[in-house]
């Protein structure tokens, strides 16, 4: 997946050059001259403003540096049309700052971050193609779930483990079941079939499914330990504890097989991100400002974060809507809308690999990473994270990797498998709308 994400850009970003056509055929000065003609701005200078000229281009720093900062922010904002919704994020903010209605906090932060999660994923793939091959694919497998992570550790800093494994296991389920089926069904409508590299699909899914068994086996313990005298919440946490590390060095080890030693299994996708016939895209943003744009953003949406769940007590108790449902169906569409897009429109261009890798591949990185990184940040900070999850969520999450492993198993696609996909999302959506927050667990009290 680490790879693939930059070809988002070839599909949502407008052409440079047709932005500068705009802008070159504006005056040069504020005495109206055209192009072509000289216009002293300072004693002893002149420049001459041609077809070729821009005003980011002049020798003036005065006038250079701040033209140069509002032609490339309005080519970050036109990259994307999600973010005409960065008119919330300041009315987020505000609302939050005030204490205003909790409703109104959590509405406008939660349409809020969706686009901010965009530019975060925008500034890590502009940074990311600078630093080569290897350091970028690093780079996108660490940020490329920046937008949970960040929520996730705001919720775990105020103590709210059920808010934080519900995302958690809510962004695996969305893009397993909800975005792998609508991509089937995207790409099935104008075709009979589509085929896929099954090798990589299948390394993927196999490590989920050994993400599946680092959840039954806490689960599993739980219950045993029900009748125990010794501690069973102390138990847990040590076998998280060690879990997580055990998980953590398999995804470093996932990153060099992907990135060094089978590299090559994935050069089919990196030729479906070339997409020969079409041209190469410029980049806009440089390395300095990629990162600039990446510590803003990131700023941006630790404030929403906060203020998000902050307001999801008063959510729970006025709308009756159980935390868990919170966590595990609304929040993940937080961070992934935008990319939700990307992999249905590439799934209809026929480039299934590319949407394969976004699905499974961002799955992939949350219950190997981000989770397991979660549980080591919570021992730190003294939070009993653990990879206990409930009962029902642990069936939950084994059944659906399940699933997914039959259908992507072949190698091929069709608009029925995406159906069952989507149905089977449907199905868990409703079964935690209708699940209360205080539901016992087996082994429980």
């Amino acid at each position: 997946m680490d790879k693939l994400k930059r070809n988002r850009r070839s599909y949502l970003r407008r052409n440079d050059s047709r932005t500068s056509a705009d802008l070159s055929g504006m005056p040069s000065g504020a005495d109206g001259r055209m192009n072509g003609e000289e216009t002293p701005l300072l004693s002893g200078s002149t420049w001459t403003n041609t077809s070729e000229s821009h005003l980011w281009e002049h020798p003036n720093p005065a006038i250079k540096w701040p033209m140069l900062v509002l032609h490339k922010t309005w080519q970050v904002l036109a990259s994307n049309w999600v973010n005409v919704l960065l008119v919330f994020v300041p009315a987020g903010i505000a609302t939050g700052a005030i204490g205003a209605n909790p409703t109104a906090v959590f509405i406008l932060n939660f349409l809020a971050i969706v686009p901010l999660a965009s530019l975060l994923s925008f500034a890590t793939e502009e940074l990311a193609v600078k630093l080569g091959q290897t350091i970028g694919g690093l780079l996108n497998a660490t940020f490329g779930n920046a937008v949970e992570l960040i929520v996730s550790i705001v919720a775990l800093k105020e103590g709210q483990i059920r808010i934080v494994q519900s995302s958690m296991l809510g962004s695996i389920l969305s893009n397993i079941l909800l975005v792998l089926g609508c991509c089937f069904i995207a790409g099935g409508i104008v075709r009979n079939e589509q085929t896929f590299n099954s090798t990589v699909a299948s390394t993927m899914s196999s490590l989920m499914a050994v993400a599946s068994a680092s959840l039954i086996i806490p689960a599993t313990l739980y219950a045993v330990l029900s009748n125990s005298k010794t501690s069973s919440e102390d138990n847990i946490l040590v076998l998280s504890h060690g879990t997580s590390i055990i998980l953590l060095i398999l995804y470093i080890l996932y990153l060099y097989f992907q990135l060094k030693s089978h590299a090559h299994l994935f050069d089919e996708e990196q030729g479906q991100e070339g997409d020969g016939d079409a041209p190469k895209e410029p980049e806009i943003l440089s390395p300095p400002a990629a990162a600039v744009a990446l510590v803003v953003v990131t700023v941006l949406v630790a404030v929403c974060a906060e203020y998000l769940v902050d307001s999801i007590d008063s959510i729970v108790q006025e709308s009756g809507v159980s935390k868990t449902f919170i966590g595990l169906v609304l929040l993940p569409i937080v961070g992934n809308a935008a990319e939700h897009v990307t992999a249905c429109v590439v799934a209809y261009k026929d480039k299934m690999d590319l949407a394969i890798g976004v699905a499974i591949g961002s799955s992939m990185q949350i219950a190997l990473f981000v989770t397991p990184f979660l549980v080591i940040l919570g021992w730190i900070m003294g939070q009993p994270m653990t990879l206990h999850f409930q009962t029902f969520e642990t069936v939950v999450f084994f059944l659906s990797v399940l699933v997914v492993n039959y259908l992507i198993q072949d190698g091929k696609s069709n608009y029925l498998e995406g159906a069952m996909c989507l149905g089977t999302y449907i199905i868990i959506a409703v079964a935690f709308f209708v699940y209360p927050d205080d539901a016992g667990d087996i082994g429980g009290a």
